[in-house]
């Protein structure tokens, strides 16, 4: 037995029969094709680790992955957010994986898309494998909707990778129940009824839609208008139409309407006096319903 597949080797020992473990081997058969054809390069699955960001991000500083690996884990301990928000869930309730890219024929200013590509291709996959609607709250949130309430089921972090990389981060809660809910805010797929939480699935058709999305933003040398994306994230963008409030680096703060997603990804918002002023980082709040 490889280290890669211990998590495999607890199919006969499960705390929660509504959880059964994840399946390295399978994935890999399904994922990674031979003679460099895909994207993928690998699949591994471990049982338990702080962060499969941190851990692949240390990894392909150190030289030890390629481009296409997989990291996925059935825990972690200490999973990030951005803004170092913490991210926890009960073992085998969701999906929580990182894959390195590198996108080296791609501009580097046009690298900020990726957690926007990403955010498509999962909202995508979660369509095609559970009959979900998600919906993408900018720059990084994936929401479904749990009765009549607008709940974040997910999140995405992308983070350097040395000088070449981009290790893009995935947590989705798939399985997790009203009672195991951190915050009333927080839902999952199950409780957004899908037609599916089988994880193996869902986390097959998120990795093929990724490699689909990525594959044509980079053969577009990273345009996200010849590519697709832009319109794409718009169409899905929950939070266009709405009245934000961003809260910005240095304690500042801007009101207006969420009005579009521009070339370079931002998030476009029109104020009262008139101003439309791209905003590139810091967290939003919706204050009103589109």
């Amino acid at each position: 037995m490889t280290p890669r597949d211990a998590a495999d080797a607890n199919n006969n020992r499960w705390s929660d029969l509504d959880r059964p473990p994840l399946n390295g081997a399978g994935l890999r058969r399904a994922l990674v094709r031979d003679g460099g054809q895909g994207l993928y390069t690998g699949v591994e699955v471990v049982g338990r680790t702080g962060s499969t960001n941190s851990d692949l991000v240390a990894r392909a500083v150190a030289g030890d992955a390629d481009e296409g690996a997989v990291l996925v884990a059935e825990e972690q301990t200490a999973g990030r957010g951005r803004l170092d928000r913490r991210w926890t869930a009960p073992p085998r309730s969701g999906l929580f994986f990182s894959v390195l890219l590198k996108p080296a024929e791609v501009p580097m200013a046009r690298w900020g898309w990726l957690p926007l590509l990403t955010g498509v291709a999962v909202a995508t996959g979660l369509a095609r494998g559970a009959g979900v609607d998600t919906a993408l709250k900018w720059p990084n949130d994936l929401l479904v909707t749990v009765g009549d309430d607008e709940r974040k089921a997910g999140g995405i972090l992308a983070e350097r990778a040395g000088e070449d990389g981009v290790v893009v981060g995935v947590g989705i809660n798939v399985t997790l129940r009203a009672a195991e809910l951190p915050v009333p805010q927080a839902g999952s797929l199950a409780l957004a009824g899908a037609v599916s939480t089988d994880r193996e699935t869902l986390l097959r058709a998120v990795l093929r839609s990724l490699e689909d999305w990525y594959g044509r933003w980079r053969a577009a040398g990273g345009d996200p208008g010849v590519s697709g994306l832009q319109e794409a994230y718009a169409a899905g963008c929950a939070t266009l139409g709405r009245t934000v409030r961003a809260e910005l680096p240095g304690d500042r703060a801007l009101v207006g309407e969420a009005v579009a997603i521009d070339g370079d990804g931002r998030l476009v918002i029109a104020t009262e006096e008139g101003v439309q002023e791209p905003v590139g980082a810091g967290d939003i709040v919706h204050l009103r319903a589109a």
